[in-house]
């Protein structure tokens, strides 16, 4: 898993290496056989992107216009921009300016919301343009490929359809069952805390693949015409760098620097895993073509990604000091007042952790159980099958979601309480927050 993740926070590396060894693989071998690999990889790539999408966040409100907005750029603005610069640069080869359209047409991607993260952008927006952007490519895919490109190429709208259906509307669901069912067996804080970030370097591995397959299948037209990768390459850039500086200008005119940062990653990165695999399986032997220019794509959107996060404050000003929902763990790890003292040790043993909440028959917070009142009732001979109800807790200590982390700081030196329940503006507890965090987040490096 540890090699999976480097190639995974790597994608500048792992993604040019992987095209360049497909290209001699392909090249010196027979390679036909790889199309069998495609619905495999397919899943693999996708359905472990849908398991970590946080669907309910969806009806969060208060960013409706800035999602407005990122939308209407995504449908309204960057298919025709990405259409016309195919029309122009692809005259001759229609199914290159397919692959380009359909880099347009499919917006955001999981690493919209990363780079949203580490620009210090509103992480809440980004998250429901990934979740509003996929489910408006799914639907809007097909009509706007036979709209724009159905005079020009013969398009099988039901294979289209039924592609998209198998390669985002089935692993969607399947996806969000099988996070429910985590959630459920698991509880949020150790979905959170350890399962969560176990496959996104998953899906790394299948996007791999399916660049590797689309590469190999073109090596022997690349060998005799290099240029053609050069003839790809500077459309595509093209196109990101218009929609790089319209969303950028849109952004600083129209909105704050959180929302302007999460329009611009919202906008500008593309979900070019699904577009990848639609160009794979719904366009027969065509798709090779169309693969190869999504599959430059990553060189493009990879390196972009991580220059503006390094620009970031000279682009938008520097960022408002961190809130507390930029630092919290989502979840809480929490015992009823009903279990023992041995359970309580078990849940704190197993998962590592420092502190368990105990709720009431209400499902309301009673108190909190430290690692070290758990010691000191070990060392006193309490008995390991007390009642959670019969021990003296911690109290609590609460704090509101947009708090600034000075502020949390501040609260923990004065009470000596050095976790904190972190609530959204309903007095719901939706994570946490310890000294640790604090200090980890403080630490964190600045992108060079």
């Amino acid at each position: 898993m540890k090699k999976l993740s480097w190639l995974q926070k790597n994608l500048i590396f792992s993604i040019p290496v992987t095209m360049l060894f497909a290209l001699f693989y392909g090249y010196f071998n027979e390679v036909n056989y790889l199309k069998n690999l495609i619905i495999p990889l397919t899943f693999l790539m996708v359905l472990p992107m849908m398991i970590t999408l946080p669907i309910r966040k969806v009806f969060e409100g208060g960013d409706i216009k800035v999602q407005l907005v990122t939308q209407c750029l995504n449908f309204a603005i960057t298919p025709f921009v990405a259409f016309f610069i195919g029309f122009v640069f692809f005259p001759d080869n229609k199914f290159l300016a397919v692959g380009l359209l359909l880099t347009g047409l499919l917006p955001t991607s999981g690493m919209t919301i990363s780079w949203t993260g580490m620009a210090k952008g509103n992480i809440p927006a980004a998250i429901k343009m990934t979740i509003f952007g996929l489910l408006l490519g799914s639907l809007l895919t097909p009509i706007y490929i036979n709209l724009l490109m159905g005079a020009d190429i013969q398009i099988d709208m039901v294979k289209i359809i039924q592609q998209i259906a198998i390669i985002i509307i089935i692993p969607l669901i399947m996806g969000h069952l099988i996070q429910r069912t985590l959630i459920a067996r698991y509880g949020m804080a150790h979905y959170q805390e350890k399962l969560k970030n176990q496959f996104p370097p998953i899906s790394t591995l299948g996007v791999l693949g399916i660049v590797f397959v689309a590469m190999a299948l073109k090596a022997k037209i690349i060998f005799h015409d290099p240029m053609l990768l050069l003839d790809i390459f500077i459309p595509l850039f093209l196109l990101y760098l218009i929609n790089f500086f319209i969303s950028t200008l849109i952004g600083k005119i129209f909105f704050k620097r959180g929302d302007a940062i999460a329009l611009l990653y919202g906008s500008v990165m593309r979900n070019l895993s699904i577009a990848l695999a639609i160009a794979m399986t719904a366009f027969g032997k065509e798709g090779a073509d169309i693969a190869l220019v999504i599959s430059l794509g990553y060189v493009i959107q990879v390196q972009m990604g991580a220059w503006v996060v390094k620009f970031t404050d000279q682009i938008y000003g520097k960022a408002d000091a961190p809130i507390a929902e930029q630092v919290m763990h989502e979840g809480i790890f929490a015992l009823s007042e009903s279990n023992t003292l041995q359970q309580a040790i078990q849940l704190l043993a197993e998962e590592k952790i420092n502190s368990i909440a105990i709720l009431n028959e209400s499902e309301k917070i009673n108190g909190i159980l430290t690692l070290k009142q758990a010691m000191d009732l070990i060392a006193d001979d309490t008995s390991i099958n007390a009642a959670l109800s019969s021990l003296i807790l911690q109290k609590p200590l609460l704090m509101d979601i947009k708090q600034p982390i000075s502020l949390i700081a501040k609260e923990m030196k004065r009470t000596h309480n050095y976790k904190v329940l972190i609530t959204n503006q309903k007095g719901q507890v939706k994570g946490t927050i310890s000294s640790i965090d604090i200090l980890e987040f403080i630490n964190k490096p600045v992108p060079q």
